[in-house]
């Protein structure tokens, strides 16, 4: 059997964007799950839209998902260079394109900027293009090398027939089949002498020998073009797996407005690199139960590439939470702190027990800055409203907390262990003298000492870490206000 080889060929423009992650990472697993090899190939042609660090972020965020390239400008495998710039140098796309042009698959192209503009044009995916009339494909040799011998400026573009249909094969959508009328003479080298995406993509792939090749279904209706490229050469075509919209809560697009489009911009809001690469790997693939939690080396395991679907999928922030907050209850003590400590310190004032602060919210948060709304009310007891104190289910009003506030206030005064198993015996031989349930002790003592609905600990608990003299001060301010 073939070899699989994979390559990840991002361009070099800004952020890692999910939907480009995801193509990381189907790739890498495509290729380990097979035993292959990953390439990573940077496609920099496009030197207007070129981001001075961009690579580093691209080589930063590979590194930091566990994506390790075998081969790659860093790790020559023998098919380099691994920038399109560099190879632009050696010529090859220059080569292709000629060979082209021999086979009468291709054409120069010397229309100047005011004829181009009087093309007609269509709606295409939402942005007009201009369709080429194939004007110079009827230059004699003669005219074109005198054109060329002048200088003067010029594409090559691909000779696409007006007759006939093009298809190709996708491992998700089957066969597809397009009219040739539909297809443009797609530009192949640039007046500046790159080569365009498309045509460095085909070229590249069929060098390098890639075997698969994995990208968004924006890319289909481009599909038939490089189709025709590797049947003019000659050339196996690779397979194509083509993958599914990536839209926001309300099916739209995921765009740079969500928040939450590149990898940058979650770890910036406090997700977990692990849970980020398990939540992304479902964005359109599905494994044959209904398991959820996979690390990297599980996804190789079990990623078979035909369950991907075709259907749009759906970016659901509430999801990657929930899935990130799983990872932090299972994450050991030691790397808890290592990543929320920085946390603790911010939100917490010194002299307070970040440890044990610490141990409360780790299987309450789901992203690490929710320590902040977790923890704020030990620092300083906020202000709340006394209708807090009401509870149906505990049935607990503002007229039945202040009797218990009031004793809890004496028998705390006297209360010389202040631990939280101490703290925790006395309230429970306070329940069964009275004989209260114990959610009607706790509820008002827990309103009283933290001035909030949600806390990440029990009224002891807290107790416990603000000390015996906060503790009576906020019981004390307790019954002041419910006696208003």
């Amino acid at each position: 059997m073939e070899k699989i080889r994979t390559r990840y060929a991002p361009s070099p423009t800004g952020k890692m964007h999910v939907g480009n992650l995801r193509t990381a990472l189907y790739e890498f697993l495509i290729a380990k799950h097979e035993g292959g090899d990953f390439m990573l190939r940077i496609e920099d042609t496009d030197q207007e839209r070129f981001v001075e660090g961009a690579i580093d972020i691209i080589n930063r965020t590979l590194e930091k998902t566990g994506l390790y390239h075998d081969e790659g400008p860093d790790k020559d495998g023998g098919y380099g260079p691994y920038v399109q710039s560099e190879r632009v140098k050696t010529g090859i796309y220059m080569k292709y394109a000629k060979e082209l042009i021999d086979k009468g698959e291709a054409y120069y192209c010397f229309c100047d900027k005011e004829r181009l503009a009087t093309l007609k044009t269509e709606v295409v995916e939402g942005k007009e293009i201009s369709i080429y009339d194939k004007h110079c494909l009827s230059l004699s040799k003669e005219e074109v090398e005198a054109n060329l011998a002048a200088g003067k400026p010029f594409v090559i573009r691909q000779n696409i027939p007006n007759e006939g249909t093009t298809t190709f094969s996708d491992e998700l959508y089957g066969d597809i089949t397009v009219d040739n009328a539909e297809l443009d003479d797609m530009v192949l080298i640039k007046s500046d002498g790159y080569p365009t995406y498309n045509f460095a993509n085909v070229v590249d792939d069929h060098t390098m020998n890639i075997t698969h090749v994995v990208r968004g279904n924006e890319y289909i209706s481009s599909s038939p073009k490089y189709q025709r490229l590797y049947d003019a050469f000659g050339w196996k075509s690779p397979v194509y797996i083509h993958l599914p919209l990536i839209t926001d809560e309300t099916h739209k697009k995921l765009s740079k407005r969500s928040g939450h489009s590149s990898f940058e911009d979650l770890i910036e809001q406090g997700f977990l690199t692990e849970a980020i690469v398990n939540f992304i790997a479902l964005l359109g693939w599905s494994p044959e139960d209904n398991r959820e939690i996979f690390s990297l080396d599980e996804l190789i395991k079990e990623f078979d590439y035909h369950r991907i679907s075709k259907s749009p999928a759906v970016f659901d922030i509430v999801k990657l939470k929930w899935m990130n907050g799983e990872y932090i209850k299972a994450m050991d003590e030691d790397k808890f702190f290592e990543l929320a400590g920085p946390y603790l310190d911010k939100y917490l004032k010194p002299g307070l027990d970040k440890l044990k602060i610490g141990r409360m919210v780790k299987t309450r948060i789901e992203i690490f800055p929710d320590i902040e709304e977790l923890v704020d009310f030990f620092n300083d007891l906020p202000e709340y409203d006394p209708e807090m104190y009401v509870h149906k289910k505990m049935k607990t009003t503002k007229e039945t907390s202040l009797p218990v506030l009031k004793d809890m206030l004496e028998i705390l005064r006297a209360q010389d262990d202040w631990s939280n198993d101490a703290l925790y015996a006395r309230l429970l031989e306070y329940v069964t003298e009275h004989e209260y349930k114990n959610g009607y002790v706790m509820w008002p003592l827990r309103t009283a000492v933290s001035g909030k609905q949600m806390t990440p600990a029990g009224a002891t608990e807290i107790m416990e870490v603000l000390g015996k003299e906060e503790s009576l001060r906020r019981i004390k301010a307790g019954i002041e206000l419910l006696e208003k």
